[in-house]
């Protein structure tokens, strides 16, 4: 054993290793490293503005556009200002989500790693944080594709003979021209996984200028090749009676399903905030009023497309530009290039925010010891390309539909987390025990699994399962149908109701009977069994001091802990 401890192999592992903390145990080392640590006050970066800007970066994507517009087309599609009051209604709930999740992260400074551990158990928390890591880098590689198909449109604007380029891929399901393109994004997204993410918001801020910029360029241009805004807004819905109503639901909906995996991973962003309310107002209002304008503007520029050629609305943007480039003239031309430069940086940002960041993130958890955000950000893109996108966008019409119904399954993650801090433990944890592999540690549960999180958490599914097989093309009940055009208030409410109820019955440690946050008096503690933490007690005896016996016993200002 001393030979291999010594050996070559174990050299080079070792220098794979990232820094950790001295004093920590084997297990306590799959548990933590630097990047899963509370964020000191040095990288407390974010203020309120750095979430204005990110969300408004965010917001103006090809996704956000799609999911509006398509609305409008098809045998049911709604008119044009309904599908714009479910944008309002479903972008405001997500709002909402959002914030509560948020909260979390701002006020202690942890990951949804680290939170996911209170509810699910320190080793149970592994697989929601896989999940929520292979949909990362499956959508990763997705949306990498679809930015491939900017970075086609920019070439196509400066050379039309690149739409000719000669398929050396006959026998596969893309072309060359496709796949050159695709692989251009994909390697120049390379570098902006580098930067740690209280740095990256940067990149946001730019993103922020540029690309509204140029989606109001679009949303001009469309308006003067259709003659007006008048025939546009004139164009009436084709959907009515109850086909109307359920039309509208399945679009707000959509919405909220949009931002399925940001509502579970805000945390990742906003412990990067300076204080908890930075992260509350500055995104509780601009994510409806951001994800409103640009829903707004592909909503009219689809609607546009109908008046100008005819037939059903464009859902898809860059099918638009695309009809833009025939017979464009030299000025036309920068035009188109200069919108999908804007969609390429776009799908960038989008990309880095809410996959490879993400990923990143929940890597480190699975594998803390060799992994940091930047490295799992990067295991993110190499999977994104082995998987070979195009296969999967091109085997069936349904994958893009399963992967959206596929992520408010995540609802019921989020309705257990959401439920464990606001209910059940009133806003208060114990950060150095959401560290410990200890077996008497408060969050360590059964066997590091906690039984109630995750029999709320397959309640969350089985709600939603049945009508989930329908999304995806089998037969199922009408009644099933229904219940899944809501699926993820059931996923959400179910989980959270029958989280609280066994927690109620069979209460859990490390509660408070009263509000409690104690975030506020993190500064940089130490998660070393026995170490001194770096934390600002407000009394000796606070319940701080982590670990201790009594600490139940004692409060900070006199609030009492106890069970719930």
């Amino acid at each position: 054993m001393e030979k291999v401890k010594h050996s070559r192999v174990a050299h080079y592992v070792d220098k794979l290793a990232v820094p950790a903390e001295p004093g920590l145990t084997n297990a306590q080392l799959m548990l933590t490293n630097h990047d899963l640590k509370p964020v000191e006050p040095e990288r407390r970066q974010w203020g309120p503005w750095n979430f204005v800007g990110f969300w408004i970066a965010d917001s103006f994507n090809i996704n956000t556009w799609m999911i509006s517009s398509s609305m409008i087309s098809g045998d049911n599609g709604i008119a044009w200002w309904q599908s714009w009051l479910c944008v309002w209604i479903g972008y405001s709930i997500a709002g909402c989500f959002i914030c509560l999740t948020g909260r979390i992260g701002a006020t202690y400074h942890i990951s949804f790693p680290v939170i996911a551990r209170s509810s699910f158990g320190i080793w149970g928390s592994l697989w929601p944080v896989f999940n929520r890591a292979a949909m990362a880098c499956i959508w990763y590689g997705v949306q990498a594709w679809i930015g491939g198909q900017c970075v086609t449109l920019m070439l196509r604007a400066i050379w039309s003979s690149y739409n000719d380029l000669p398929n050396s891929f006959p026998s596969s399901s893309t072309e060359t021209r496709e796949y050159v393109s695709f692989f251009l994004f994909w390697f120049g997204s390379l570098p902006a996984i580098w930067f740690p993410v209280h740095k990256i918001r940067h990149l946001f801020t730019a993103k922020a200028y540029f690309v509204p910029a140029a989606g109001i360029a679009f949303f001009i241009w469309a308006i003067l090749k259709a003659h007006g805004l008048g025939p546009i807004v004139k164009q009436p819905g084709k959907a009515t009676g109850s086909a109307l109503g359920w039309a509208m639901v399945k679009g707000i909906m959509s919405s909220i399903a949009n931002f399925a995996t940001l509502i579970v991973n805000d945390p990742d962003f906003s412990r990067f905030a300076r204080k908890p309310k930075d992260a509350l107002w500055s995104q509780l209002f601009t994510i409806p009023i951001g994800f409103a304008v640009t829903s707004f503007i592909g909503i009219i520029v689809s609607s546009s497309s109908a008046v100008i050629y005819g037939g059903d609305p464009v859902w898809n943007p860059l099918d638009l530009l695309g009809r833009f480039l025939e017979g464009a003239n030299s000025g036309e031309r920068f035009g188109v290039f200069i919108i999908a430069a804007a969609f390429t940086l776009a799908q960038l940002g989008t990309n880095i925010a809410a996959n490879s960041i993400s990923a990143g993130t929940d890597m480190t958890a699975l594998l803390p010891r060799y992994l940091n955000i930047r490295r799992g950000g990067y295991i993110c893109a190499i999977v994104g390309l082995a998987m070979c996108p195009w296969n999967l966008l091109s085997s069936s019409n349904n994958f893009t539909t399963y992967l959206s119904a596929y992520s408010v399954f995540l609802s019921s993650i989020a309705g257990v987390i959401i439920c464990d801090y606001y209910v059940v433990r009133k806003g208060y944890f114990q950060i150095r025990d959401l560290y410990s592999a200890r077996k008497s540690g408060p969050y360590y549960s059964t066997f590091g699994f906690s039984w109630r999180g995750y029999t709320a958490y397959i309640c969350g599914i089985l709600i939603n399962i049945v009508g989930f097989v329908g999304a995806i093309g089998r037969q199922v009940p009408a009644g099933a149908t229904y219940l899944y055009n809501l699926n993820f208030f059931c996923g959400f409410i179910v989980a959270s109701a029958v989280y609280y109820l066994l927690c109620r019955f069979v209460p859990i440690p490390a509660t408070s009977d009263v509000w409690m946050e104690v975030g506020d008096e993190i500064r940089n503690p130490s998660v070393a069994y026995g170490a001194d933490d770096d934390i600002e007690e407000a009394s000796e005896g606070s319940p701080e001091r982590y670990g201790t016996k009594g600490d139940e016993e004692t409060g900070i200002r006199e609030r009492k802990l106890g069970n719930f």
